[in-house]
């Protein structure tokens, strides 16, 4: 990848880059790598080559060059799923070249692109080890051919989901979370927070792929607007402290400052209030062992 690019990627990981422009040879730069993890006492490098979108044979053979020079313990090829036949193209290639171990297959939403894990596999001989649904490090995750195929047959995926969900939410903040809603103080910074730890999970459409009933067939009819959490957070956080604690004094000339300072409408505001009242509503009775009815919980509409 590009210098600037290396050095970003190994900031955000916590880890090192080592890199020497975009101008040198890579098979040199390569080994020159190998011998500065090696003096800094480093317990692993990742050497990340150029990407290939389609086949090359001048950089194959550059491929091979590099693990001959530096000796990779294993190498792994990343195949970006929304590519299609053209990943499947690269894939076989890239197998034949060098002594494949293993593929990443990046952008795999779970869906749609099961097809491209099947045609990888078959070309390659080599197992799937990781797959992620985005770019970022909290998209990455090891990859599991049984829970893909529930995925495809509208069977969720419930094991990531909780494991998702373990990584993101805190025991200690979870046992405090249900004190205050047992004890009935759950507030609009509460309900921030619990937003941001769900937003942390992934994408919205992601998870409700793991959800056992909702198929590749029902979640294409299922729009899930992002930009609407956006709009909420924008709300919440345009209200001052005491007022995300006791949203019972937000009056019209509050929420018209709040529209304001949020870039949304009053409306917008009255609805958040209004739902989360209802959802007050809702743990309420149900910590008290009873479920409400559906005209309590649509305010009687």
């Amino acid at each position: 990848m590009a210098a600037g690019t290396a050095v970003g990627a190994g900031a955000a990981a916590g880890a090192p880059a080592y890199e020497q422009g975009t101008g040198g040879d890579p098979i040199e730069v390569a080994e020159w790598s190998v011998g500065r993890a090696r003096s800094d006492r480093r317990d692993a490098l990742v050497i990340d080559t150029a990407g290939r979108l389609h086949v090359d044979s001048e950089l194959m053979g550059e491929l091979a060059r590099i693990e001959r020079r530096t000796r990779a313990d294993r190498v792994l090829l990343v195949v970006d799923a929304m590519t299609g036949q053209d990943a499947v193209g690269v894939a076989e290639q890239f197998s034949a070249a060098v002594d494949l171990d293993g593929v990443i297959l990046s952008k795999l939403d779970g869906d749609a692109r099961g097809g491209a894990a099947l045609s990888v596999k078959a070309v390659t001989g080599r197992p799937i080890l990781f797959a992620s649904t985005g770019e970022r490090l909290d998209a990455f995750e090891r990859f599991h051919p049984d829970r893909l195929a529930r995925r495809i047959l509208g069977m969720g995926d419930v094991l990531t989901l909780a494991e998702h969900a373990e990584r993101q939410i805190d025991e200690t903040q979870a046992r405090d979370l249900e004190r205050k809603i047992r004890r009935e103080e759950f507030t609009f910074e509460d309900f921030l927070d619990q937003l941001h730890q769900v937003r942390r999970m992934g994408p919205l459409q992601n998870l409700l792929g793991m959800i056992p009933g909702l198929g590749a067939g029902q979640l294409s009819q299922l729009q899930v607007d992002e930009r609407e959490l956006d709009r909420i957070q924008a709300v919440i956080t345009s209200m001052t402290p005491q007022e995300r604690r006791n949203p019972e004094i937000l009056n019209g000339s509050r929420r018209r400052r709040i529209a304001r300072g949020s870039g949304t409408s009053v409306q917008t505001v009255n609805r958040l209030v209004k739902q989360f009242a209802q959802m007050k509503t809702l743990m309420r009775q149900l910590a008290g062992g009873k479920l409400p009815s559906l005209q309590e919980l649509t305010g009687g509409s």
